[in-house]
């Protein structure tokens, strides 16, 4: 039976990460494949350098979307793919080596996955995550301070020159596409258990149609 593939999109900071690892930790690998656009930005020399000098990572072209897409090809075909972490740049962290199991669902996450035109067809299923813009600025604060080691003053740059110009240009305009929209202001407990239990109907034989 063909994998169900879902696409989950949303801005930065809109707490993406925490639900598909919460998802996550509802399935075994058996049953639930999770690839993500972080692991395939291009290397930092790559990257387009903007006027103040600080590289962009916030574009469609910063990430390589034809590797992206032949890994899904790859799953959806039975191999087992291998792809190193991508570490964005923190000197502190050590790159591990990712693993992806073909699974009955393959759930498919990040900022531009729903703008890859090549990569939308193949999304049975698409979620987007919303979140007010002042949370996603604190969230993000505390996210790149924390597990990416950046200052405060890199992270309000970046913010404002290329992280909410890319948001309002390649992810909010498919915010109306979705199929199902999760509000995570407070928290996300009833998407997750909605969707949880969509995803345990299918594995346990019922149809993505139903």
């Amino acid at each position: 039976m063909k994998p169900l593939v879902i696409g989950i999109c949303g801005g930065s900071g809109s707490g993406k990460t925490s639900f598909i690892r919460s998802l996550r930790d509802a399935f075994t690998t058996a049953e639930l494949c999770i690839i993500s656009q972080d692991d395939y930005y291009r290397p930092i020399q790559e990257q387009q350098i903007d006027a103040e000098g600080i590289h962009n990572f916030d574009r469609p072209a910063a990430v390589d979307k034809k590797a992206l897409r032949n890994d899904l090809e790859s799953l959806l075909s039975g191999a087992v793919v291998e792809r190193i972490e991508y570490t964005f740049n923190n000197p502190l962290a050590t790159p591990a080596k990712l693993v992806f199991h073909p699974a009955p669902v393959i759930i498919v996450e990040g900022l531009f996955v729903f703008h890859f035109k090549k990569l939308r067809p193949y999304f049975d299923l698409k979620l987007f995550v919303n979140a007010k813009e002042n949370l996603k600025v604190i969230r993000r604060i505390r996210r790149d301070q924390i597990e990416r080691n950046y200052p405060i003053e890199d992270v309000l740059y970046r913010y404002e020159h290329h992280v909410l110009p890319a948001y309002e240009r390649y992810v909010l305009p498919y915010r109306e596409e979705a199929d199902l929209v999760i509000n995570n202001n407070d928290d996300f407990e009833r998407a997750l258990r909605v969707l949880g239990g969509f995803l345990r109907q299918h594995l346990n034989g019922g149809s993505a149609n139903e």
